[in-house]
């Protein structure tokens, strides 16, 4: 992120603050449901949802005839890569996803993020298995990556698939559409298979990635959804970059460096 001041700018206002609270509880609303939320006219709602919105703190999608607001939590992930974890213990981190976990329940989550690369060098980062142990809590995608196919995702570190699934729709490099079985516990086994899909879109020298998990049951765990800000800030550190992203739980499945 080369300008922090939109998503500081945008969190500062106390109504936009609750605009995004109110998509925490429940994503997916339309400009009347969140009219209803505040004391405010349509007009000014929509003012800061724009704000919001070009901070890149919500993402909007049209489901026929309504426009839905989707809160994106990519870019507060990276401010708080940027200008937390370097000071802050992991234990900041821990309390943070527990409360991800106990608070987060929606049946769709919408993520979005710019990454300055071609979409053929991005496509190469999500598909190439070594690539994607970088910034993918360590586990790597098995597959052939034709439409149809199935694959595993599995890490070096940990013996058992970690989660398994089909490949629906193989569209390099800009669509990239799979069905999702999380296996490494039982909680989140008992959740059932659900969707993911990756788009690319290219936008001047950089790429809009826009991740969807979607069908996803009634109150499932936030932990089958959870990990995709850092999943993605890992991504466009080590696109950007070349590093990987070593902030708390990052490389939770990667295998354990050698003692020097």
């Amino acid at each position: 992120m080369e300008d922090d001041d939109p998503i500081f700018k945008a969190l500062a206002d106390p109504t936009r603050r609750l605009l995004l609270d109110r998509l925490f509880e429940r994503d997916g609303r339309t400009l009347g449901e969140l009219v209803a939320e505040v004391t405010m006219t349509r007009f000014g709602v929509m003012k800061h949802l724009r704000v919001l919105e070009d901070a890149g703190l919500i993402v909007t999608r049209r489901s026929g005839r309504e426009k839905l607001h989707h809160l994106n939590p990519v870019p507060i992930r990276l401010v708080h890569d940027r200008w937390v974890s370097k000071f802050a213990e992991p234990w900041v981190a821990a309390l943070s996803g527990l409360k991800h976990e106990l608070e987060a329940r929606t049946m769709e989550r919408v993520f979005e993020i710019y990454i300055k690369a071609t979409p053929e060098r991005l496509w190469d980062a999500i598909t190439d298995p070594e690539k994607r142990r970088i910034f993918h809590f360590g586990v790597g995608i098995v597959t052939d990556w034709t439409a149809g196919s199935r694959y595993e995702a599995r890490s070096v570190a940990v013996p058992d698939l970690l989660w398994e699934g089909e490949n629906l729709e193989v569209e390099p490099p800009r669509r990239l559409v799979q069905s999702f079985h999380a296996l490494w516990s039982e909680e989140v086994r008992a959740a059932g298979v659900s969707r993911v899909t990756w788009q690319i879109d290219p936008v001047g020298d950089s790429c809009r990635l826009l991740v969807t998990h979607d069908e996803l049951p009634e109150g499932a765990d936030a932990q089958l959804y959870g990990g995709w800000p850092m999943v993605l800030s890992g991504l466009k550190t080590y696109l950007e970059t070349g590093e990987a992203l070593t902030t708390p739980g990052s490389l939770r499945y990667a295998a354990p460096r050698a003692n020097r």
